[in-house]
């Protein structure tokens, strides 16, 4: 994709936190009157499982897998629709969608992405920092590291207000 191509459908994160709101606010500031897909990834309860000391051992009472997965779904759809809405209240012409993670959420970030012909990803930072980045992972990260399109990471509210701040102490002190 070169520069002047024209962006015809962004494809904007969302899982409900302050940071995918600011990352709806941010995509419309940029992109005013697109159109745009809001995306929710919801994690299958095998994955969870895979992921959990639940895998290793029997449980008690095992839930129903396929009532948590529904469950699952249904949350990411009214999620989604919830980003939706915010994206539309901003000035795009947004569209919900929320798709089950096959392997992990910046994977199914990029199929959708590939799959909708989205120009542009845009997505929250958690704004991690540190011991923690590395311990936890980033899916932004993955998602830059693996992308064949813009990908454009909006700041987390908090960590961006802080680094301001720092910004403006550091130039009253030298100045």
């Amino acid at each position: 994709m070169s520069l002047e191509t024209e962006i015809t459908m962004i494809l904007i994160c969302y899982d409900g936190s302050d940071d995918a709101r600011a990352a709806v606010r941010h995509a419309a500031a940029l992109f005013p009157g697109q159109p745009a897909t809001v995306l929710t990834v919801w994690e299958p309860f095998i994955e969870v499982v895979a992921h959990t000391s639940l895998g290793f051992g029997m449980v008690a009472a095992a839930p129903d897998p396929e009532a948590v997965d529904q469950a699952s779904d249904r949350r990411a759809e009214e999620t989604a629709h919830e980003g939706a809405e915010l994206a539309n209240e901003n000035g795009l012409e947004a569209t919900p969608v929320a798709c089950a993670q096959a392997s992990t959420t910046a994977r199914a970030i990029l199929g959708e992405a590939e799959k909708l012909g989205a120009q542009a990803i845009v997505m929250g930072s958690r704004g991690r920092t540190g011991l923690k980045s590395l311990l936890l992972g980033s899916v932004s990260h993955e998602v830059i590291q693996h992308a064949d399109r813009a990908v454009v990471v909006v700041p987390s509210p908090a960590v961006a207000a802080s680094r301001a701040r720092r910004v403006q102490e550091d130039e009253v002190a030298v100045g």
